[in-house]
């Protein structure tokens, strides 16, 4: 099997530009997916405590360790620390329950999910009587602060973030001892986000893309959103290259230096999504899919947006 390409960390460790993604892959879904995937090369898995489904990514990739197709040192497995354990004594005890799921003794990069905090002992998605969600006052640099001591430990690898905006990220490198190693963001040709990747490769910091083919099946999409694999740019890209236009999608995030984790569980469309590294889209194509970019987030999250640490804002100050 040839070489899957790599990015070289801050922290040092190398993790493979693409991997899986399994947000929103069902249990008894993704147990499958995680299995075709290894089989088809990959090597990164991207989990996450809040997608309720890890205890079916470390079933899988235990059979796969258990068959002989792959050593525990041969995956890159992130997961992602979530909203309501943001208080620097629950970091350690959530990290430890994500590992006893995936069935592994570290995760090779732990992710805080969000900024903002939510309160803890009422489930993963806290709501009062009138369905908004309970806010923890909790500080993501005093979060990060544990999060260095779980690395220090061995548990984590590497370390970073997931969307976090400029500003945050900076607090963090100038209020702690150790930068994040990733931060990872909704990004595709209509939300490019390219401010924030010159951000991040200005201070060392590698970008991953969620969501790099649009997530089209977002539980809160409408009717009216525009689809991304719908663009006729990008469709006329791909039939002139005989490609697919999740495999543009996937390859254009490759050539700008970032890690892109497309989510799938058809078999088909997981084999289908890994055969990018014997193509290159030309700088005009390069140019004229950056120029597809409106801004427009699917992952807005948008009901916390009073919340005092929500990524999103213009001119961010807090």
């Amino acid at each position: 099997m040839a070489a899957i390409p790599k990015v070289t960390l801050n922290s040092g460790k190398t993790i493979p530009i693409v991997g899986l993604g399994t947000w929103k892959s069902k249990p008894g879904e993704v147990e499958t997916a995680v299995k075709a995937a290894i089989d088809a090369g990959y090597r990164h898995i991207d989990c996450a405590l809040a997608y309720q489904n890890e205890t079916e990514v470390g079933d899988a990739i235990q059979t796969k360790i258990n068959e002989g197709v792959v050593k525990r040192e041969d995956l890159f497995v992130t997961s992602k620390l979530w909203n309501t354990f943001h208080h620097p004594n629950d970091v350690r005890d959530s990290l430890m329950g994500t590992l006893k799921c995936l069935k592994t003794d570290y995760v090779d990069l732990y992710l805080i999910h969000w900024p903002q905090g939510y309160v803890n002992g009422k489930g993963l998605f806290p709501k009062d009587e009138a369905g908004k969600f309970i806010y923890s006052d909790d500080d993501y640099v005093d979060t990060w602060k544990s999060m260095e001591k779980i690395q220090q430990e061995g548990l984590a690898r590497s370390i970073g973030v997931s969307n976090f905006n400029e500003h945050q990220i900076d607090r963090i490198i100038k209020e702690c001892s150790i930068p994040p190693a990733n931060n990872q963001v909704e990004s595709h040709p209509y939300l490019t986000n390219e401010k924030l990747l010159n951000f991040c490769k200005s201070r060392g910091v590698s970008m991953t893309a969620y969501s790099p083919l649009g997530s089209p099946d977002r539980p809160w999409a409408t009717a009216n959103d525009p689809v991304v694999m719908e663009d006729p740019k990008l469709k006329e890209i791909a039939k002139r290259l005989d490609r697919s236009t999740a495999q543009v999608l996937i390859r254009y995030q490759i050539q700008r230096g970032v890690i892109v984790v497309p989510k799938s569980v058809t078999p088909s469309r997981i084999e289908s999504n890994f055969k990018v590294f014997d193509f290159e889209l030309s700088d005009d194509d390069m140019q004229a899919i950056g120029a597809l970019n409106r801004d427009v987030r699917g992952c807005h999250l948008n009901w916390v947006s009073d919340h005092k640490y929500w990524p999103f804002r213009k001119d961010y100050s807090e």
